[in-house]
C-alpha cells in the first residue's frame, strides 16, 4: 500500500497551485493523509475529488467550518500499520518523545505545523512530518511524504518537489 503524506498546504492562497510531482504523487497513492492547515473546506474537497481515499486532521490555521468536521487528532489504520496524525507536536524540545508517548500502539505518527521535513526513528517508531508541497518557509525546499506500508511495517521517503 502507498500512502501519499501531505501537511501546511494554505490553500487557497492567490494563485498558489499544488506542484505537478505532489500531485501525480496523491493521485497513484492508495491512501492520502493531510495533517492540517489545508485552511478551506473547499480544498479538501478538491483533494478528495483527486482520487484516492483522504484522511486528514485540522491545523491551526483552518477555517471554523473546515475545524468543525474534522478532529484535532487520529489513528488511521492501513496496511497493517497504525499511523497517529495531529497537526502540532508542541514544543521542538523533546517532540518526538511527546509523540511517541500520545499515540502508543502506532507504527508511525504524522504531524505538520512547522514545514520543515522530518524522517526520524524513535525506537520502533518512525517520526514523521511531511514539510510543505507549498510554502517551504525555513526549509530547504518544498516536500511531502511517500509510505510504502505492507505487512505493519512502514518505509518512509521523503519527497522534494522542487527541480
Amino acid at each position: 500500500m502507498r500512502i501519499a503524506v501531505i501537511a501546511d498546504t494554505h490553500m487557497p492562497r492567490g494563485g498558489r497551485t499544488l506542484p505537478d510531482p505532489c500531485l501525480e504523487l496523491l493521485r497513484s497513492a492508495d491512501l492520502v493523509l493531510h495533517v492540517g492547515d489545508v485552511v478551506s473546506a473547499a480544498f479538501l474537497e478538491e483533494l478528495r475529488a483527486a482520487g484516492p481515499p483522504l484522511e486528514a486532521v485540522h491545523g491551526n490555521m483552518d477555517e471554523p467550518a473546515l475545524k468543525a468536521t474534522l478532529p484535532e487528532e487520529r489513528i488511521v489504520e492501513a496496511g497493517g500499520a497504525r499511523i497517529g496524525m495531529v497537526h502540532i507536536p508542541g514544543p521542538a524540545a523533546g517532540h518526538a518523545e511527546r509523540l511517541s508517548r500520545r499515540f502508543p500502539g502506532c507504527e508511525a505518527i504524522v504531524y505538520g505545523h512547522t514545514h520543515v521535513p522530518e524522517v526520524t526513528r524513535l525506537g520502533a517508531v518512525w517520526i514523521l512530518n511531511p514539510g510543505s508541497p507549498t510554502e517551504r518557509r525555513t526549509a530547504r525546499g518544498h516536500a511531502m511524504l511517500s509510505l510504502l506500508v505492507e505487512g505493519g511495517e512502514i518505509d518512509p521517503e521523503l519527497v522534494w518537489l522542487d527541480p
